[in-house]
């Protein structure tokens, strides 16, 4: 982009806004400042539209404008998600100590300062209940992905429609789900049905699961026919070519499904409410007892009326927001493409010339004596 472009966009913009405030302001009785901004973006865009066609035509202009709009809504986005991550860091950095990473709430008091006890327990709790719905939801989220897109069969219309129904489901239909027909039924009888991180990793589970078949799906249609067809032709089965070919080829999306689904699932609160229903001591059997979780120990410290903890509460939360972006980060890198990156600038070896001149003569000197002698005779004879 020139710097003339940057001037016809400020020009309009400048434009836009005094045109509206005449409109506004002025001409009629004024709007909202949210009507006003909105107006004056759409006006922005036709002044832009109107300056860009004048100078580089009708495609021109309207690439500009695509450009400029797809600009805009990226701004739109990242403000409220700069703004979030900003706060969390603002509110939770202060009470954030090397000490959370080590200690529970055991003998921590509501008037004690901020940096007092820790949140082990939470770290413990999420990493395990998380783990725990990985074990379950990614071999059943794979087989069902590998199902939906290998297989031929009449079913995979039914199951398409049961998986996209689960991925819109509320998380907290879930807990409840596992509550009332696992827990209300069966806790009097055995304690491992009762409010535990197990419970919570059903819960989790099957909002996890349907996550990781889509985003697996995705992966699988990347995969070239020709691959399957190849080994379709070589007199491989189906299944041994699925096994065999289509899995290794896809097995980094495989991963990087798996880590999407552990970063959604780390953040769930709902859920657990009805199945783990938090403690504030350690806890690392995940089968016996309640358990406490990151999103738990943040709903519970922000919810009180006490100062310290509620800077706890953010503290939690901004461990919670790190785990997440280092979990994203992992995904990115294992789903990178490493054909582009592994891709190496070819170089050409010339051959070294020597320090002697090269003479563009031919070389006759054979060639005419040659000729000479056989002038000679034929002259003689």
């Amino acid at each position: 982009m020139t710097k003339l472009d940057l001037l016809v966009i400020a020009a309009s913009a400048v434009s836009s806004i005094s045109l509206c405030w005449l409109v506004f302001a002025v001409l009629t009785d004024g709007v909202g400042w949210l009507l006003f901004w909105v107006v004056a973006y759409f006006v922005f865009l036709a002044i832009y539209f109107v300056a860009s066609y004048d100078r580089v035509g009708w495609l021109g202009a309207v690439d500009r404008v695509v450009t400029v709009a797809v600009s805009s809504a990226m701004v739109i986005v990242l403000i409220p998600l700069v703004w979030l991550v900003s706060y969390i860091i603002i509110k939770g950095l202060p009470a954030l100590r090397p000490s959370f990473f080590v200690h529970d709430q055991r003998g921590v008091t509501p008037t004690m300062p901020a940096t007092a006890g820790g949140g082990l327990h939470a770290i413990v709790g999420t990493i395990e209940q998380v783990g725990l719905a990985l074990l379950w939801s990614l071999p059943l989220g794979a087989a069902t992905a590998f199902f939906l897109n290998e297989s031929r069969s009449r079913l995979r219309r039914p199951v398409r429609i049961f998986v996209d129904a689960m991925s819109g489901m509320p998380s907290i239909v879930s807990g409840l789900f596992i509550y009332a027909t696992l827990i209300i039924p069966l806790a009097k009888t055995n304690d491992l049905f009762s409010f535990n991180g197990f419970m919570a990793s059903l819960a989790l589970s099957m909002t996890m699961m349907p996550t990781i078949c889509r985003a697996i799906e995705v992966v699988l249609r990347l995969v070239p026919n020709g691959l399957r067809e190849a080994g379709l032709a070589l007199g491989a089965s189906r299944a041994k070519v699925v096994l065999s070919v289509v899995l290794p080829t896809a097995s980094t999306g495989v991963a990087t499904a798996a880590i999407l689904g552990i970063a959604r699932e780390a953040g769930e609160t709902a859920p657990l409410l009805f199945t783990a229903f938090g403690y504030n001591l350690m806890n690392a059997n995940p089968f016996h007892g309640p358990q406490e979780s990151l999103p738990l120990f943040i709903y519970r410290f922000v919810r009180t009326q006490s100062t310290a903890d509620i800077q706890r509460g953010y503290a939690g939360a901004l461990v919670l927001l790190m785990l997440i972006l280092s979990l994203f980060i992992v995904a990115r890198i294992i789903g990178r493409d490493r054909s582009v990156a592994n891709k190496r600038p070819i170089r050409l070896r010339l051959p070294r010339r020597s320090s002697a001149p090269e003479t563009t003569e031919p070389k006759l000197i054979s060639s005419t004596s040659g000729r000479s002698g056989a002038v000679t005779a034929a002259g003689g004879s």
